[in-house]
């Protein structure tokens, strides 16, 4: 590899062998360097093929703002997922997460701590992203002696499911219709419009985001779930519990899925918090 830019003593624009720019980084690759000398290829840590002139100028940009050992960590964090999770990742979490990790970071030392609203949801819902999340913790807590609450786990595993490449596109608008038409369920059967700048409504879309790109990927539940703490709900959320049962005959009925105890009883409670404590 030549030096085609040098952005700063550890991080350098080339071209890989298709011919492809890529930004190069390794501990002084570019030290005392100029463009058009090689690059030590024993000295590189990673090389990023950003495809997107927009993502290629973004990453310049950070590379100004942001150290390179949350770049590094990032990487470690990212090949980890990888490794167990055995999917793909979009090339963007590169530099998402180094952008996260390093305001989080910030953050934290100023004493600014932000409460994870969907932990619940991402522990439940994403157990092998999350997994990801609290080895991210480790290793921050390694690197840079900070000792972030699990609800940063479940930020950083956000980062990873956003990041897995969907292998259709046309599922976005699938799971945004689903969404929809539960929401609307919910809507006419209460006779309520949602506020939407609440914390519950956000919570309520976000697991039924998740519900949806389950139900798309037919990655469903398969255990039933605790029936005793559904007969539970059931009397305590009674008109929830109702609406539950008519979004399961329309899950039933248009996707040919039943759902599960565990399901109704999560759906059960969602539906209660955002409806008797966010409507307008």
């Amino acid at each position: 590899m030549i030096i085609r830019k040098i952005l700063n003593n550890n991080v350098a624009v080339s071209r890989d062998k298709r011919d492809q720019e890529v930004i190069v980084m390794g501990k002084g690759i570019a030290y005392q360097k100029k463009v058009g000398d090689p690059i030590d290829e024993q000295n590189i840590d990673k090389v990023y093929p950003l495809s997107t002139k927009e993502a290629f100028n973004k990453f310049q940009e950070l590379l100004t703002e942001i150290p390179i050992d949350y770049f590094k960590i990032s990487n470690k964090i990212i090949e980890s997922a990888k490794l167990s999770l055995g999917k793909k990742l979009n090339e963007s979490i590169y530099l998402s997460l180094s952008d996260h990790i390093f305001s989080a970071v910030n953050r934290f030392k100023q004493g600014v701590l932000i409460k994870n609203a969907l932990l619940w949801d991402i522990q439940r819902f994403y157990p092998d992203e999350y997994e990801v999340g609290l080895l991210a913790l480790k290793l921050i807590k390694e690197r840079f002696d900070i000792r972030f609450p699990e609800d940063e786990a479940g930020f950083i595993a956000l980062h990873i499911v956003n990041a897995e490449d969907k292998e259709d596109t046309q599922d976005i608008y699938q799971v945004t219709k689903i969404i929809q038409e539960i929401s609307n369920i919910v809507r006419y059967f209460f006779k309520i419009e949602f506020d939407e700048k609440s914390v519950y409504f956000y919570r309520f879309i976000s697991h039924l985001k998740f519900f949806a790109q389950r139900l798309m990927s037919e990655n469903m539940h398969e255990n039933e779930g605790d029936e005793d703490l559904l007969d539970v709900i059931k009397l305590k959320y009674q008109n929830a519990y109702q609406c539950v049962e008519k979004i399961a005959t329309f899950i039933k009925n248009n996707y040919n899925y039943t759902l599960t105890n565990e399901e109704k009883l999560y759906l059960t409670v969602h539906i209660h918090r955002v409806v008797y404590k966010t409507t307008s």
